[in-house]
């Protein structure tokens, strides 16, 4: 046989952690483990064994009432203690109901022998709570991307929830500021949900990062439980070139929460308005982050890779296909992007641009 336990979630911890608690397969009592002595010590009948048992529990009540510890060497002891608190050295005990106590004290022998037999069986996590998977702008068919403009498709389990009960709701975060139960809900049920993104705003125009978390109650009276995706979901950002050129732009991108932009767009060539990404790639082994335009098609084209190592300005090439022949970045806070990249992307960033003529 094994002994079952399952992990649990700690809400007493931020981000919540887990604990493991023990599942017990059954309960046995003085009957059950009198049948166990007796198959092993079978000149003791199980009614035998029971009234022995029966008779060590009252010897170790009568010989705690004398004040001793009793010990049964290799396995246990029992013994008194007390509690409760007294504001002078001669003051009354509290009544004994609230203050005397039993406790039991198990070997490190006995503990040893346990631990080296013991086979550990793992149970799933079967605790009810919403869990989202992925999220999609059903618009442009990416993940994570959230437009207000657009349709948020929500995957995952448990997702059932009543938008006209309260304290049950969708809620979308800004990292910095902002926040907005959505309204604009269309099908809901326990593997996906759909809607219309209400978008809070932030900040400062480059504060395009946003938290995802659904709240449910499953039963009439139950806890709230919350879900909350994992990833983080960011917002196109919209970005003005000034044709023929001039002063710099400074439209700042791949930032997360902060005050200051970790990287600006100064300047570029464009013949048309057009909808790109740009992407940050974390070179671990090279010690390097590698910056790239690329179309907005999965598997579409892409440019020249940049290696980047330090703040700076730098250019990036366009791709086939593009009315963006170049693209010119200003590195702010190099620092600051590589540690939100390795922290909170899993060392892949991407933010969706539209660039504009004007």
């Amino acid at each position: 046989m094994t002994i079952q336990c399952k992990a649990e979630t700690n809400t007493l911890t931020t981000p919540d952690s887990y604990t493991v608690r023990f599942v017990p397969r059954d309960t046995a009592d003085e009957q059950d483990l009198a049948a166990d002595i007796s198959r092993s010590q079978p000149n003791f009948s199980p009614e035998a064994v029971e009234t022995i048992l029966q008779a060590e529990d009252e010897a170790i009540l009568q010989r705690l009432l004398d004040g001793e510890q009793v010990t049964k060497h290799g396995s246990f002891s029992w013994y008194i203690t007390f509690t409760g608190r007294l504001e002078n050295a001669d003051d009354p005990l509290p009544p004994l109901d609230e203050c005397l106590h039993v406790k039991m004290r198990f070997s490190q022998n006995f503990i040893e022998r346990l631990r080296q037999a013991a086979r550990i069986e793992r149970l799933p996590v079967t605790e009810k709570r919403p869990i989202i998977v992925f999220a999609e702008d059903t618009v442009l068919g990416l993940h994570n991307v959230l437009r207000s403009d657009g349709m948020l498709l929500i995957t995952g389990r448990n997702l059932l929830f009543d938008r006209n009960e309260s304290g049950s709701h969708c809620l979308i975060e800004g990292t910095r500021s902002g926040s907005a139960v959505q309204s604009r809900v269309g099908t809901i049920t326990n593997t996906e949900v759909v809607l219309m993104p209400d978008v809070p705003s932030q900040d400062d125009p480059w504060n395009n990062e946003y938290r995802l978390s659904l709240t449910t109650r499953y039963t009439a009276h139950g806890t709230p439980r919350t879900g909350i995706y994992k990833r983080l979901l960011r917002t196109p950002l919209a970005v003005a070139l000034r044709d023929g050129g001039g002063p710099p732009i400074n439209i700042g991108i791949l930032t997360g929460n902060a005050s200051a932009p970790n990287v600006s767009i100064t300047g570029g060539t464009i013949s048309a308005d057009e909808t790109l990404r740009i992407q940050v790639i974390q070179n671990l082994s090279e010690d390097r982050l590698l910056f790239s335009l690329f179309a907005m098609e999965e598997d579409g084209a892409e440019g020249t890779e940049v290696p980047v190592t330090a703040n700076g300005t730098y250019t990036l090439p366009g791709f086939a296909g593009s009315a963006v022949t170049s693209l010119d970045i200003t590195v702010n806070d190099y620092a600051a992007l590589w540690e939100m990249i390795r922290n909170n992307y899993g060392g892949w960033l991407v933010d969706v641009l539209k660039i504009e003529q004007v």
